[in-house]
């Protein structure tokens, strides 16, 4: 049977944030020596803290080897115990910032490059205007809320994502909000011949030149079942890339086809140049949600920014009240 440790008198009155600080540092740095470094005190001052620790716990929490340290299995839960603690004790000290100046603060956001090119703009446009005080800081990153560890590891607040797999995939320490529903559409530059007909067959598009997302993406998997559905080959994929700023600027200049996400020609700055074409996908609507760490302590600036994707998520994509996510 597993000995009961005792929180009063081995932790609550032995631990400290510091002996937490010192041991994150020699777990990231690999050895006690760089860790001493780092941190600019002695390696046998480092050495106590750990023996302390692992007296405190009567646990290992590191194997030592010739090249250095490495977590136990116990090493690995206090870190991470660790990083959450110290996470929501800096995001207290920012809700403290925050409370005295409510219109600074950090915003650290996680999309791929489509919602970037579609519903963010007007956020960023009408957030900035109220919080100018407020640094956003927009990593573009693929599938984020799946695949991606840093919305976990705390390094974002927030990511915007398209839920593509069913919501029980993206694990139980998520929350999951739908802002709105995305449709994908088959688009063409305004001066194409395409653009001026009233209805298209998809059957006419297979021998044309198309830019295509990455194998296994969202928009290259509906555009595959699409065809396959109506028993056609696969169209012919000139250009392979996940940029919407590329796509737009080669279908405003030349005879490419393209399929983006409808959010994308309503709300791009380059959507005068684009077209969408009238060609039944047959395709259902996807959900864009937006995610963030259950159990987090969010500061006011996270708050507001995702109050503003609720606003546009309403006024300009024009869907009904975003509902939330079942867990």
């Amino acid at each position: 049977m597993a000995r009961k440790i005792n929180w009063e008198s081995q932790i609550g009155s032995r631990l400290k944030l510091r002996d937490l600080h010192v041991f994150s540092t020699v777990v990231q740095r690999g050895s006690m020596a760089k860790a001493a470094e780092r941190l600019g005190i002695s390696q046998p001052a480092v050495s106590e803290v750990v023996a302390d620790l692992e007296q405190a716990l009567s646990v290992r929490l590191l194997d030592r080897g010739p090249r250095g340290v490495a977590p136990t299995i116990y090493g690995r839960t206090l870190l991470k115990r660790s990083l959450a603690a110290f996470d929501e004790l800096k995001q207290g000290i920012k809700d403290i910032e925050s409370l005295a100046d409510p219109t600074t603060g950090n915003v650290r956001i996680g999309c791929p490059e489509s919602l970037a090119a579609s519903i963010l703009p007007p956020v960023i446009t009408q957030f900035s205007q109220q919080y100018p005080g407020v640094a956003l800081n927009v990593k573009s990153v693929v599938s984020p809320m799946l695949d991606t560890p840093e919305l976990r590891e705390r390094s974002l607040d927030v990511v915007l994502e398209r839920m593509t797999r069913p919501l029980a995939v993206a694990g139980d320490d998520l929350d999951v909000e739908i802002l709105f529903h995305d449709e994908l559409v088959v688009a063409a530059g305004s001066q194409s011949r395409w653009a001026g007909r009233d209805k298209i067959d998809l059957a006419e598009l297979v021998d044309e030149p198309w830019i295509l997302a990455p194998p296994h993406s969202w928009g290259e998997k509906t555009i595959a079942q699409a065809f396959r559905a109506r028993n056609l080959d696969t169209p012919k994929r000139c250009l392979t890339t996940f940029s919407v700023h590329l796509r737009a600027n080669l279908l405003a200049t030349s005879d490419y086809i393209t399929a983006l996400p409808k959010s994308v020609l309503s709300l791009n700055a380059n959507r005068s140049l684009l077209k969408a074409l009238p060609v039944d996908l047959s395709a259902r609507p996807w959900p864009v949600v937006v995610v963030t760490l259950r159990g987090r302590t969010l500061n006011p600036a996270v708050q507001r920014f995702i109050e503003h994707l609720r606003v546009v998520a309403k006024s300009v994509i024009a869907e009904p009240r975003p509902e939330k996510a079942p867990a």
